[in-house]
């Protein structure tokens, strides 16, 4: 498929695993996704790890060269119709931040890394996608290169969720590095897979399932070779797995894997580690037989990019069961929030915030912006931000999390200019900018009073912002005028000027430091 051939109903998702880069081009027909292209490229990313956990250049160079070739089908896809996510690998590398702003650069296109919570419920996404309906609860495996995902779920709903530092790749460096297959050595990786999985083996075993299904390019190579053996028609069963690890012992290395059974070299590297994993996931949750997926993340991707674009956000649903967890004031947060969306119109133009990211983001900053309460008062603005910065909150990014926790740290008290350098570069000013416009929301429904403000006129102009109120108002409510006067002492320290005034124009203006 041509650029040329890319229109807006085009949709788009990039899966840039630890093992595979996967990307899919689907559009949406007479209700159904019709996939359109896809590409998959083994890049072994994982592989670039260092002692130190940075990627090297080599695995860097490898991966920005293959999403040049993807970029390519991208061109006319717009940023809105598009999701681009990392996993367990460049949640770990201490250099992911680099690496994105290059891959970013290549594909013009913004890089999401998702927590491995986020990765399990995008699987599940697209894995009940892709299979047949069935009645009752259903497992999905998916053996990733850095990480396994273990998700139970009834229909379109995931219901528990496990990511798992384990995957084909790591396991196959830490045990089977030098490509030999001994039985002192599977030993030692089943046992790996054996303590990783014993926390929570019992509980997985007493929630149940009817149905099991795997998903990953590690589980279809073992179906082939299971198949190719005649240990199975279709699917994976734990009786052939216990006989492929015989037969695994008979061939002793992975250029012999490879040459058995016609797999790609770079699969062969990783073959063993993913069977090890799958078959110590089979004995200890007694799993007879597995059934095998098409679909996995990049397919949940776009399933959840056509609820975005449909207002089917995941992410409302999260924010509203948020409230409901933390039993926030549900009116006041939406005083605040339509307040703060007032600002912002009033404010993007100059500011440069239009478009609906930011509006997005500074309405769920708002209405969660009391989420700390539930813990203490006085802190309450620190505790909300480390909620949300670690929670598993569906339907957001790492950087999602963190850009929300930035605004709800900083909604009140302290407001240093250095505040938000800690954010992706690009939104850094972004953040800064939306959070001034939070806190005079918030200060201005400090009483939590139904009454409604009065039609209020925002003037910005870089730095400097002029606030207006009709005439008397200000006068009619002293404590909100003192409560905004100290936050524009507040908002001087990170470098705003900011002064009350009258909606006509003539009225004398009321001083940044409260002088009338």
């Amino acid at each position: 498929m041509s650029s040329a051939d890319v229109s807006s109903e085009f949709v788009a998702a990039i899966d840039l695993g630890s093992n595979s880069f996967h990307m899919i081009v689907a559009r949406l027909t007479n209700g159904q996704v019709q996939v359109h292209d896809r590409l998959r490229e083994m890049v072994q990313l994982a592989g670039g790890l260092d002692g130190r956990n940075r990627l090297s250049q080599e695995s860097q160079k490898r991966a920005l060269d293959c999403l040049a070739r993807f970029g390519q089908r991208l061109r006319d896809i717009p940023p809105e119709q598009l999701r681009i996510v990392g996993t367990n690998t460049l949640r770990q590398a201490r250099n992911s931040a680099e690496f994105v702003a290059r891959a970013e650069q290549v594909l013009g296109h913004k890089v999401e890394i998702v927590r491995g919570q986020e990765e399990a419920r995008l699987i599940y996404l697209g894995v009940a996608h892709s299979v047949g309906d069935v009645s009752g609860q259903r497992l999905v495996v998916d053996i990733g290169g850095g990480s396994t995902e273990l998700i139970i779920g009834e229909k379109f709903d995931p219901r528990h969720l496990a990511s798992l530092r384990m995957g084909c790749v790591s396991l196959s460096r830490t045990c089977f590095g030098d490509g030999r297959v001994t039985s002192s050595r599977l030993r030692e990786a089943e046992l790996l897979v054996q303590l990783t999985l014993e926390p929570l083996r019992e509980e997985y075993l007493a929630r149940g399932w009817d149905v099991v299904t795997g998903a990953s390019g590690s589980i279809k190579a073992i179906q082939d070779v299971l198949i190719s053996e005649g240990l199975s028609r279709e699917g994976i069963t734990l009786d052939g797995l216990r006989q492929l690890r015989a037969l695994l012992l008979e061939v002793r290395d992975t250029a012999a894997i490879a040459e058995r059974w016609q797999l790609d070299p770079a699969r062969a590297r990783v073959f063993v580690g993913g069977f090890v994993v799958l078959h110590g996931l089979c004995e200890a949750l007694a799993i007879k037989r597995l059934e095998v997926s098409e679909g996995a993340l990049r397919e949940g991707l776009i399933y959840d990019l056509l609820g975005r674009i449909r207002h089917e956000d995941v992410r409302d649903r999260t924010i509203a069961d948020v409230i409901s967890r933390f039993n926030l004031d549900e009116a006041q947060a939406l005083r605040v929030s339509a307040t703060a969306l007032n600002l912002l119109r009033q404010a993007c133009s100059k500011w440069r915030l239009a478009g609906e990211e930011a509006s997005h983001l500074l309405e769920r900053a708002a209405r969660l912006h009391e989420v700390g309460l539930l813990l203490t008062h006085d802190q309450h603005h620190k505790h909300g931000a480390y909620v949300l910065e670690h929670a598993d909150l569906p339907g957001y990014s790492r950087d999602d999390q963190l850009l929300l926790a930035a605004l709800v740290r900083r909604h009140r008290r302290s407001f240093p200019g250095t505040a938000f350098a800690h954010l992706p570069r690009d939104w850094a000013q972004a953040a800064q900018r939306l959070c001034v416009l939070l806190r005079l929301a918030v200060v201005l429904h400090r009483s939590r009073s139904r009454e409604p403000l009065p039609a209020l006129v925002l003037r910005v102009d870089r730095r400097q912002l002029e606030l207006c109120f009709p005439v008397g108002w200000l006068e009619q409510h002293p404590l909100t005028r003192a409560d905004l006067q100290s936050e524009a002492r507040l908002l001087r320290k990170a470098g705003f000027a900011f002064r009350l005034g009258r909606t006509d124009s003539s009225a004398a203006r009321l001083t940044a430091a409260g002088s009338p």
